[in-house]
């Protein structure tokens, strides 16, 4: 079930408090995630610890990212304003000039950035970015000056390294990765500590495709060195996630759910992955905090109902079901197993024909899901709707690509029309005729299952009105002599046994061969020694 629905439970959401203040929005912005940066730095502007010039230029940055360059402008003048020796601030109205064509004021806002800080190696890569998000192209010499004189200031500065691979990731991810790495590389020799944790989670990005595992465990050094870091515990969460480890992404979401500084987005997919991780009760308890804040949340309510139909609490599951499929804003964002678990939840109720509706929407809304047609036929067959039954499961077999078992299902759902139509009529002997057709291309590929002749002989008696003719009979003796294989069938499969010697006994008793219906019934009381009645008959009627 990947999972089908987990993907689909993402959405925005708030950031609670302050783990690391606004640091954490910081590293958010490096790590190129604008939107939780921005939760995080505007949450966390007013904070008396909140570095207001530092937090301004990022949220400028933000903002020209997003295109709003006047935004941009005024929290860039903003964070002058709070500290006109921050030198940052002037790179980002510089950054906004070169959006809006005129390279000269950038020109003289950069110089007076320089002049405030001439030895900052960062502040040059800053810049280098601003001409590279501008146009990579028409400012390369420009770039390459800036990193240039960056690499003068520090040649082994982590942020000359990371915007070099942001630089050629999209195209070249073998480079990048290695360029990621001297940051880190760089950035643990420097002081021991992980100054640009956005090289760990950049470089688990880049690579992930290529070698998820090792990925992961550059997350994994990252986290180490930074435990309290929100970035550092939901992109380990993350790439565990991405790498189909459901139960590490949901121990480590259980984690990074603590940390104040994580979205409401990840808590529903926490609620996901508790539910994956068959941890009903807490997936169900998380999700009814969330809809205690957001009522209107249809992941959340699908979870609910799919947690108690899981735990079967089906009156629970149904009164969740309702209130989930009668959220408008679940419209449109059905997902198959929605209406596969609620109808199986109306059976375990007893509502077999009110549950095939749902079954029937499951079809009708996601035509292109054929193996819905078998849920579709297994439904109709439980409402005792046969002929409905046997049309589903034909529809199934005609788009090709079915198994032998799919085949034989559709045999037996042509019995059940056969057994439940009037003798004699149409509807019968249609019904009849496929059954045999296709129990016999069954038998064709699987000779050697009992089961199979078995069936041909109950559809043949169908046939027949209950009277045993001597293909009925010739497919009971195929049946006996592929149980007889197997010794343990005498006492696993007696029943089976006692219906094959019964009808052929009984068989030969109207044909008038004693002494053949004498040897079966025998084998039938050898099978079933208790029964004094047949043995009774066997000695008064069969001498």
């Amino acid at each position: 079930m990947r999972i089908k629905f987990l993907s689909s439970l993402l959405l925005a959401g708030a950031v609670t408090a302050s783990a690391q203040g606004f640091k954490d929005g910081i590293q958010y912005y490096n790590a190129d995630n604008l939107e939780e940066a921005s939760i995080i730095l505007n949450r966390t502007i007013g904070d008396a610890a909140t570095d207001k010039a530092q937090a301004n230029y990022y949220l400028g940055a933000i903002a020209l990212k997003n295109g709003d360059k006047a935004a941009a402008q005024k929290y860039f003048n903003d964070g002058i304003a709070a500290n006109p020796d921050f030198a940052y601030n002037y790179v980002g109205l510089g950054a906004v000039d070169l959006v809006s064509g005129d390279k000269s004021a950038a020109e003289a806002e950069f110089k007076k950035a320089q002049s405030l800080a001439k030895k900052d190696a960062v502040l040059y890569v800053d810049m280098a970015r601003a001409y590279h998000f501008a146009n990579p192209t028409a400012y390369a010499k420009e770039i390459d000056k800036m990193l240039e004189k960056a690499i003068k200031i520090n040649k082994k500065h982590p942020a000359i390294y990371i915007l070099q691979a942001d630089m050629i990731a999209p195209t070249n991810v073998g480079e990048a990765a290695g360029l990621y790495d001297m940051a880190m590389a760089f950035d643990i020799e420097d002081n021991n500590e992980i100054d640009h944790p956005e090289s760990y989670v950049k470089y688990a990005r880049t690579y992930f495709t290529v070698n998820p595992a090792y990925s992961i465990d550059r997350l994994k050094a990252l986290l180490e060195k930074q435990p309290n870091s929100a970035l550092a515990q939901r992109e380990l969460a993350e790439k565990y996630y991405d790498n189909n480890q459901f139960t590490m992404a949901a121990e480590q979401y259980g984690k990074y759910i603590q940390n104040p500084n994580h979205f409401k987005k990840d808590e529903i997919r926490y609620v996901a992955l508790l539910n994956f991780g068959k941890k009903y009760q807490e997936s169900f308890d998380l999700a009814a905090k969330i809809l205690s804040e957001d009522p209107g949340n249809m992941y959340m309510q699908r979870l609910q109902f799919l947690d108690q139909a899981a735990m079967k609490n089906y009156q629970e599951a149904e009164k969740y079901a309702k209130v989930f499929f009668a959220n408008p804003a679940a419209k449109g964002k059905y997902v198959p197993n929605d209406f596969t678990t609620y109808g199986t939840v109306l059976q375990e109720l007893g509502q077999d024909t009110v549950a095939v509706a749902q079954f029937e929407e499951a079809v009708k809304t996601f035509p292109d899901k054929k193996d819905l047609l078998l849920d579709l036929s297994a439904a109709y067959t439980k409402a005792k709707m046969y002929p409905q039954a046997a049309e589903a499961q034909q529809k199934y077999i005609d788009l090709g690509d079915y198994s032998t078992n799919d085949l034989f299902v559709l045999a037996r759902r042509y019995q059940n029309v056969a057994a439940t139509s009037e003798a004699g009529s149409p509807e019968r002997e249609a019904a009849v005729g496929n059954a045999i057709k296709y129990v016999d291309e069954v038998i064709a590929k699987v000779p050697d299952n009992y089961n199979l002749p078995f069936t041909k002989a109950r559809i043949l008696l169908i046939k027949n009105d209950n009277k045993a003719d001597e293909e009925t009979i010739n497919a009971f003796k195929q049946t006996v002599d592929l149980l007889d294989k197997n010794p343990d069938n005498k006492t696993s499969r007696k029943d089976t046994y006692v219906t094959c010697y019964n009808q052929i006994g009984n068989y030969y008793l109207g044909q008038g061969d004693m002494e053949n219906a004498k040897v079966y019934f025998t084998k039938f009381l050898e099978i079933d020694p208790e029964n004094q009645p047949l043995r009774e008959f066997i000695e008064t009627k069969l001498k």
